[in-house]
């Protein structure tokens, strides 16, 4: 695609011109653009991002089941509010497809919950916007777009799936002298990694707060926006609940010293790749989610942990087992059935797809400490025969 070629090199200028001006640039700074330039960002610039034709997949992606599992969840979040409107914020939606799977799933099984639902979506691309109201034209009188720092007072939930991954981050290594952060620099024609001093003292202070010394040679990343995040929705949240999707682990995983090059991960075309520093706004940056952080930030700003666990024992305490043997034995050909399994794997399965290394944390305020439907004990799924 020339216009996708055209839109790299321009933000590839753009950062070898400030890098020109004042020098090296913290890691972190290079990131946010080549994900989030307004105008040749991976975030902004029209592209296929998700699904076959993109490059990765999503829990929602795989199969509407995913949306129709969150969306019991959601119902019972509803009933504890006990309020005339549920509002459900969903930032960082991609092309809205687990919005359509919720709001599917409301319209048929909860007519009720459907009409008291207001669907508010955070999305900062024109094209994602765009792409979002096409895909939710149906649904048009429940859903909303509006930007973060407009958001009025929230009774409801956040929800967000793989959100805080693409935060940029802080880049980090454990010197002999101490951490030292990794900048980025223009030499020799191209980008090069160039090590510096700590450019905010929040990154020493936020490995003070989980205790945590890495060891001497390994690299981490800090994501100091994930902080201010959590901190902005506890803040916009007036009543009710937050669940945050992602891959990750609590912090003494995460900074393991096994982990001696931190979690730093691209993605282009369903291939993984460590290098942030090529392909300039044409492929994903991700990085694992620091667990520990969230809960330790919201808890400051009111906001209880109310759950935390794998998304397999999420999505089977929210009834995944029995809506598999429903839609199998809606099936007559055993191949549908085989091919519906393979598909349904990927989101439960521990030792692969997307059911261990992705955890769901839920948070609450001012909602006590309820029994929630996914904290359902594995004694009580039913055994498929």
């Amino acid at each position: 695609m020339a216009e996708n070629n055209e839109n790299c090199t321009e933000l590839e200028v753009f950062l070898r011109e400030r890098i020109a001006e004042s020098g090296p640039i913290p890691f972190v700074d290079f990131m946010e653009q080549c994900l989030y330039h307004p105008r040749w960002g991976y975030y902004a610039a029209p592209r296929q991002r998700i699904g076959k034709e993109g490059d990765f997949f999503t829990s929602s992606s795989v199969h509407s089941l995913f949306g129709l599992l969150v969306f019991r969840q959601l119902r019972q979040m509803a009933e504890i509010l006990e309020e005339e409107t549920f509002t459900l914020v969903e930032q960082g939606a991609g092309e809205g497809h687990l919005c359509l799977d919720i709001l599917n799933a409301a319209r048929s099984e909860d007519p009720d919950f459907y009409n008291r639902l207001e669907y508010v979506l955070v999305e900062i691309g024109e094209d994602g916007r765009r792409r979002q109201k096409e895909l939710l034209a149906e649904h048009a009188t429940r859903v909303k777009w509006t930007d973060f720092d407009q958001l009025e007072p929230v009774v409801g939930c956040f929800l967000s799936n793989e959100l805080v991954d693409s935060f940029p981050v802080h880049l980090v290594e454990q010197t002999p002298d101490g951490l030292s952060e990794v900048y980025v620099d223009w030499q020799g024609g191209a980008f090069k990694e160039k090590m510096g001093a700590l450019s905010t003292s929040r990154i020493e202070e936020y490995f003070s707060r989980l205790g945590i010394t890495l060891r001497e040679g390994n690299r981490a990343e800090v994501n100091l926006a994930a902080e201010d995040w959590m901190a902005e929705v506890a803040q916009k949240l007036q009543r009710g609940f937050v669940i945050t999707i992602d891959y990750g682990y609590q912090a003494q995983e995460l900074f393991s010293p096994l982990r001696h090059t931190g979690t730093l991960l691209c993605y282009q075309h369903h291939q993984t790749n460590e290098n942030p520093l090529q392909n300039i706004g044409r492929q994903d940056i991700t990085s694992h989610v620091d667990f520990s952080t969230l809960p330790l930030v919201g808890e400051e700003f009111g906001l209880k942990p109310l759950y935390f666990g794998p998304q397999y024992r999420f999505l089977m305490g929210l009834g995944f087992v029995e809506e598999l043997m429903r839609l199998q034995a809606d099936l007559k050909d055993p191949k549908e059935e085989r091919a519906l399994r393979m598909t349904l794997k990927n989101l439960i399965m521990p030792d692969q797809g997307m059911g261990e290394t992705f955890k769901v944390l839920v948070q609450g305020k001012q909602v006590g400490t309820p029994k929630l439907l996914c904290q359902r004990a594995i004694g009580d799924i039913p055994v498929p025969l």
